[in-house]
């Protein structure tokens, strides 16, 4: 009775955080002055659904995917193309790449999760370098590095604000943010989830326990395909314009380190990660000739000394009894 005392005060203590998070997270355009901050934000929280997804697979699976950002172009590319060359409606753009990040997904990996460690790398990275060949050469229908123009945003209201503007925008996404991260908390509680688990600490225990494996590494791929496919849509429809530049190899290598230096298999680590890579290389803009000599020095230093990232810090100092912020109803890191 008193552990569970316990673990119902460390939940309550969560809800408790996250809910003061988000309260301060949707007062930010009323405090923000400056439109480029707001414009980060926006991009931090679409990251944030992208390494959400990339988290999955990597995080709680144990299988490290390379191709998270071909994912996030694909979906870009499937909302852009149906909303400007068919003239369908921003909802059915979203449709589309969530339905284009399914079938990419099954297409890449029902043949590649046959292959464990850096086999699995390498298979993601190749259909990453074959997918990108095709955005750019395909100029018929991506219009290659010229990219496409004039894509819409949402046109309706809520609240009071226009889903169009950079701040009704901002809390369209704040939403799809908040909802990525509870999905993903409530899934690793799940049965399912704890058999993503189960793969990653031992997969052939896991297999002879009776957990379909396969099954558990490709619905796994799956969900981090298709929120990473309907991170892009966000991404299109902010930016209103779109080519193969965002969605090259190192921005899949941005995501894996966000998810890494935010805590790999924490609800929260992603969510770390996702605004130490979107905020810090811009505040690293005042030393312009070593920006990127001093961002590639500090996320070695992390990755030596903080190999299970920001969210490991947390679980070390944490207080005993303290909430637990990994997830939204209290759970803590799974590792």
């Amino acid at each position: 009775m008193g552990s569970s005392m316990f673990i119902s005060r460390n939940r309550k203590s969560s809800y408790v955080a996250w809910s003061i998070l988000l309260l301060c997270m949707g007062l930010l355009p009323l405090m923000i002055e400056k439109v480029y901050y707001l414009h980060l934000m926006t991009i931090m929280l679409i990251w944030i659904i992208l390494t959400q997804g990339l988290n999955v697979i990597q995080g709680y699976a144990g299988y490290v995917s390379i191709c998270q950002a071909t994912f996030f172009g694909i979906g870009a590319y499937a909302s852009a193309l149906v909303t400007v060359n068919l003239g369908w409606p921003v909802g059915a753009g979203f449709v589309a790449s969530l339905l284009a990040g399914l079938v990419a997904g099954l297409f890449i990996g029902w043949p590649s999760l046959k292959m464990k460690g850096h086999y699995f790398a390498i298979a993601t990275m190749a259909f990453a370098v074959l997918v990108g060949s095709v955005m750019h050469n395909w100029k018929s229908v991506t219009g290659g590095d010229a990219g496409l123009h004039d894509i819409p945003r949402p046109e309706f209201s809520f609240a009071g604000f226009e889903l169009g503007s950079p701040q009704g925008y901002y809390y369209l996404v704040l939403i799809a943010a908040a909802a990525s991260v509870a999905f993903v908390g409530r899934l690793v509680r799940s049965r399912v989830g704890r058999s993503i688990v189960a793969v990653r600490e031992n997969e052939a225990v896991a297999a002879a326990i009776g957990i379909d494996t396969t099954r558990s590494k490709r619905l796994a791929f799956l969900i981090s395909a298709v929120l990473g496919s309907i991170s892009g849509a966000f991404y299109v429809h902010y930016i209103n314009f779109l080519n193969p530049t965002p969605f090259h190899l190192d921005a899949s290598l941005n995501a894996i380190l966000a998810v890494i230096i935010g805590g790999a298999g924490t609800v929260w680590g992603p969510v770390i990660g996702s605004a130490l890579v979107v905020f810090l290389p811009e505040y690293l803009r005042v030393a312009t000739e070593y920006r990127m000599v001093i961002y590639g020095a500090l996320i070695i230093l992390v990755v030596i000394f903080m190999p299970r990232g920001v969210m490991g810090i947390w679980e070390r100092f944490r207080p005993e009894g303290g909430p637990l912020i990994d997830g939204p109803d209290g759970s803590g890191a799974s590792r």
